[in-house]
């Protein structure tokens, strides 16, 4: 029986040949495939600048340290997300503060935002849930009346696009996951992407040590100069060459990964459409989705069950996420009272495989194995 895994990276011989080219070249850690990777991955979201690091995790610690975000300060995001989204809000001594979010979407509810604001409120992360951009245009204009900086926190939403601008593009610091089940994979990886050449200064430095000239500038200024100065405090967080040569090939194939994506959740979408027990989420107009995750709330099915059902007809299925206030790390920072929508809905979430791999009677083979499972 053939297996239909819930994720899978999509490598080629390009990438093959990129990694192999790596090594022999002798340069392995940060240096000009690294370089080569920040500039087109700018180019392709249409960003001023592109920070390459060692992952998503990093990216949004180094967001929310150079968005000032300190002791005392209050950061609103969504608790149905991978712990990162608050872990590094504890990183800086802040404090989480989870809002609601949309049933429709999955994505954090503006309204719900707003009523979480206090005095102590700096910044909000929004996670583009599954890669479907949230409503940035009501989340900008709330971050604007309380003067609050907005991270987009983008790990689902690589080729994602927001009213014709790329997820990326945008004004708000944007972090990217390249971890090995992310539409763009470089094993494991992330991206800062900004319009400030104060925060990209800033950005590189604390990437690498607080150092303020990486091996790669001083090799390349005329000779090798070993001296270098360090200004702050930084951390390891670079990546390097072995992953970006990847991320260079996979970039390349980005927008036609996720078209094959999008057609799998073709078929899933006109399988579903009506059924009153499996609910796709709803695709907003003016978003461009990357298709990360196919994400259905089930109706009258008992979860657990179906998970099982279907693992045994070899199609692996998966539950993202289960609120962070569920996990002993996160309880005193929300509950089910604080976000109800998130409670109700956790429950009945699945996902179902949605993946470059996958063909179209693959996806069909999910759906038949759906409408025969029998409580």
């Amino acid at each position: 029986m053939k297996k239909i895994p819930l994720f899978k990276p999509y490598m080629g011989k390009e990438e093959e040949r990129a990694v192999v080219d790596t090594l022999r070249s002798g340069w392995i850690t940060i240096g000009p495939k690294t370089e080569e990777f920040e500039n087109a991955f700018a180019a392709y979201v249409g960003a001023k600048h592109a920070i390459a690091l060692n992952s998503a995790t990093s990216a949004l610690h180094l967001a929310l340290l150079v968005s000032g975000i300190k002791k005392g300060d209050e950061v609103i995001t969504t608790a149905l997300t991978f712990a990162t989204s608050a872990e590094v809000i504890l990183y800086v001594d802040a404090t989480p503060v989870f809002a609601d979010v949309d049933p429709r979407t999955l994505n954090i509810d503006p309204t719900s935002i707003e009523k979480k604001v206090t005095k102590k409120t700096k910044a909000i992360i929004v996670v583009h849930y599954g890669g479907q951009p949230c409503d940035m245009d009501e989340i900008n204009r709330l971050a604007k009346k309380h003067n609050l900086i907005v991270i987009e926190d983008a790990a689902h939403a690589a080729g994602s696009s927001y009213k014709g601008i790329k997820i990326g593009g945008s004004k708000n610091i944007n972090t990217f996951s390249f971890h090995a089940v992310k539409n763009l994979a470089t094993g494991d990886g992330g991206m800062i992407t900004t319009t400030s050449a104060e925060q990209d200064s800033a950005l590189r430095a604390l990437r690498w040590m607080g150092i303020n000239k990486s091996t790669r500038e001083r090799e390349t200024a005329g000779g090798y100069r070993w001296d270098y100065d360090i200004n702050g405090g930084g951390f390891k967080y670079h990546m390097n060459d072995i992953a970006a040569s990847i991320g260079i090939e996979q970039l390349k194939k980005l927008d036609t990964m996720n078209e094959k994506r999008n057609a799998i959740a073709q078929v899933y979408d006109a399988a579903f459409k009506g059924s009153a027990h499996i609910h796709p989420l709803v695709q907003l107009p003016n978003r461009k989705t990357s298709r990360h995750n196919y994400c259905v709330l089930l109706e009258g099915i008992d979860r657990e069950a179906l998970i099982e059902y279907l693992s045994a007809q070899g199609i692996s299925t998966g539950v993202h996420y289960k609120p962070l206030y569920h996990h002993a790390r996160y309880k005193k920072y929300g509950s089910a009272k604080d976000t109800p929508v998130t409670e109700r809905v956790w429950s009945h979430i699945l996902l179902l495989p949605c993946h470059p791999h996958m063909t179209e009677a693959d996806a069909r083979r999910v759906v038949k194995a759906i409408a025969a499972f029998k409580q």
